[in-house]
C-alpha cells in the first residue's frame, strides 16, 4: 500500500487486543486514527517509528486509578505513559473529584485524591470541560464516587444510612453525571464516608445506571473474613439494576485468608454465568491505602509513604517509627494520620490465581502522593508483561496485552480503544517482549520501567525511546 500516512509504526509484531496471535504488520495513522494495518513498505509519513524486532500493541488501558488530581498537577503523566498507558480511569474507590463539595475539610480517604482546596468540580461537566481546557498526555474514563455523592449531599454526618430525600438527591446527581459523560458509579464500602450505607443505599442511588447502560465498579466492603458476603452483595446489586459490575483490586487479605482465592474465583465464574461480572487486580502481594490505625495490623509490614502531620516519617517502616516512639504501631499509626501507606497484607500465590483468571483485567490503583508511593505507580504493567508473564510463565503475551486493552475497554465500553483496527483511535505502545520490565520497587518506588519504546496516544507520539515528547494529546471518553 502507498500513501501519505500522519505516522507509520514499521516493522513490528502486532499483538491486536483481541488475545489472537501475534502477526507481522506495520500501521498506518491518519488524523489520530489507525487508516491501515498491513504492509506499508512504499508508503511515506511525516513520522516513522521504527518497531522492529519489538511488539507493538494497542496502548494499554489502567482500569483502577486515583489520577483525578494527577492530571492536572503532572499532565505529563509519567508514571503511566512510561509504562505503555494512554488510558486511566478515575474516580475509583468511591471517591471522585466531581461532582465534589466545596466545603472543606475532606474525611479520608480524600487524601488519596490529593485534592487542593481551589480545585473543587461541582459538576461533572466541569471535570471534563477541564481536562479538555488543559489536556493531559492520557486519554481519562471518569466513574462518579459513591463517597464524593454522599459529602456533597451529607456533609459529615456519614456513620449512617442515607435518608430518602438525601438517596433522591444523589440519584439526581449520578444521573446529571451520566449525562454529562460519567461511565458509572464506584464505591469504597470499607471507607468511613461509605461503611454505614446499607445495600439498598446503592441500589437505590444506583437506579440511573440502568438508564444509562452505566457500570457498578466497587472496592467492596470485605476482602478478609467476610469476602464471600461482600462479592454476595455487589451481584445483588448488579441484579437488582441489571448491569455490569467490577470487583476492584480483588485479593484475600491476611494470613488466615490466604488461599481463599481458590474458593473466591469459582464463586466469581457462578455469577459470571447469570450477570455480567468483571474484576481487576495488580501484580503485587502489598496494598496501598490511607493510614490506618488498627491493632490487627500490629503485626502487619508496614511502609508510611506519607505521612501530614509527620513528613519526616514518610518512606520510613512503621514498626521502626512505633519502637522509636515507645508506643503500639496502631497508636504509632493514629498520631500519623492523615497520609497513605503500603501494607503487606496478600499471599503471592493469591496474587498469581487471580491475576492468571482468565477475565482479570490490570488496574495499578496507584496513589500519586507521598516520597515513597506504592511500586505498582509505576510498575504495573511492564510487570505483568515481563515477570508474570514472560519470566513466572502465567499466560501467553498476547493474553497479557489483552488483559490490560481489549478486555478492559470492552468492560468499560470504549467502543474505539482497546484493539488495533482500521478506524480505532491510535492509541499505540511499542515494547520489546525480550527486555520489557518493571524496576520499580518498594526501596525505590519512582523508578521508570524498562522496555517501552513508543508510545502513541491519539496519533501524537509521547513517549520515544524512554523519553517523553511532551506531548498532551489525551481527551476525555465517553461510555458508548
Amino acid at each position: 500500500m502507498v500513501g501519505e500516512y500522519d505516522l507509520v509504526v514499521r516493522g513490528g509484531m502486532v499483538i491486536d487486543g483481541t488475545n489472537r496471535p501475534r502477526f507481522r504488520a506495520d500501521i498506518g495513522v491518519q488524523a489520530g486514527r489507525i487508516a491501515t494495518v498491513g504492509d506499508l513498505g512504499g508508503a511515506t509519513a511525516r513520522e516513522i517509528l521504527d518497531a522492529g524486532g519489538r511488539i507493538v500493541a494497542p496502548g494499554f488501558i489502567d482500569s483502577h486509578t486515583h489520577d483525578d488530581q494527577a492530571l492536572f498537577v503532572n499532565p505529563g503523566m509519567m508514571p503511566k505513559v512510561s509504562q505503555g498507558v494512554t488510558t486511566v480511569v478515575t474516580g475509583n474507590c468511591g471517591i471522585s473529584s466531581a461532582p465534589m463539595t466545596t466545603a472543606r475539610p475532606l474525611p479520608p480517604p480524600f487524601n488519596l485524591l490529593d485534592l487542593p482546596d481551589d480545585r473543587s468540580f461541582t459538576a461533572f461537566a466541569d471535570y471534563f470541560s477541564a481536562l479538555a481546557d488543559a489536556p493531559p498526555a492520557v486519554n481519562v474514563v471518569g466513574l462518579v464516587g459513591h463517597a464524593s455523592l454522599r459529602v456533597r449531599a451529607m456533609g459529615l454526618d456519614l456513620d449512617r444510612a442515607a435518608t430518602d430525600a438525601e438517596i433522591a438527591e444523589m440519584r439526581a446527581t449520578l444521573r446529571q453525571c451520566l449525562a454529562e459523560g460519567a461511565v458509572g458509579l464506584s464505591s469504597g464500602l470499607v471507607y468511613p464516608p461509605a461503611a454505614a450505607a446499607p445495600t439498598a443505599e446503592l441500589i437505590e442511588i444506583g437506579r440511573p445506571l440502568s438508564e444509562f447502560g452505566g457500570i457498578y465498579v466497587t472496592h467492596m466492603r470485605n476482602e478478609e473474613d467476610f469476602v464471600f458476603d461482600a462479592l454476595d452483595e455487589t451481584f445483588a446489586i448488579g441484579r437488582a439494576l441489571e448491569i455490569a459490575v467490577v470487583i476492584s483490586h480483588h485479593k484475600v487479605m491476611y494470613p488466615r485468608n490466604f488461599g481463599r482465592s481458590a474458593a473466591t474465583l469459582p464463586r466469581i465464574r457462578e455469577a459470571m454465568a447469570n450477570q455480567r461480572v468483571g474484576l481487576d487486580c495488580y501484580p503485587y502481594h502489598a496494598s496501598s491505602t490511607m493510614i490506618r490505625s488498627d491493632p490487627a495490623l500490629d503485626d502487619v509490614r508496614v511502609i508510611i509513604a506519607e505521612s501530614g502531620p509527620h513528613p519526616e516519617c514518610d518512606g520510613r517502616e512503621l514498626a521502626e517509627i512505633a519502637a522509636e516512639w515507645g508506643v503500639k504501631p496502631h497508636e504509632a499509626a493514629r498520631r500519623l494520620q492523615p497520609g497513605t501507606a503500603v501494607y503487606f497484607t496478600m499471599d503471592e500465590n493469591d496474587v498469581r490465581r487471580i491475576l492468571a483468571f482468565p477475565e482479570t483485567m490490570v488496574g495499578s490503583d496507584g496513589i500519586c502522593v507521598g516520597k515513597r508511593p506504592h511500586p505498582r505507580l509505576w510498575g504495573t504493567f511492564p510487570r505483568v508483561l515481563g515477570h508474570y508473564s514472560r519470566d513466572v510463565g502465567l499466560f501467553p503475551l498476547e493474553t497479557a496485552v489483552w488483559k490490560m486493552t481489549g478486555l478492559t475497554a470492552a468492560t468499560f465500553g470504549l467502543k474505539d480503544r482497546g484493539t488495533l483496527r482500521v478506524g480505532a483511535a491510535a492509541d499505540i505502545t511499542v515494547f520489546d517482549a525480550a527486555t520489557v520490565r518493571d524496576t520499580a520497587s518498594f526501596e525505590t518506588p519512582t523508578e521508570a520501567a524498562e522496555g517501552i519504546a513508543a508510545v502513541v496516544v491519539n496519533g501524537a507520539v509521547t513517549l520515544r525511546d524512554g523519553v517523553h515528547t511532551g506531548a498532551r494529546a489525551g481527551v476525555p471518553l465517553r461510555r458508548a
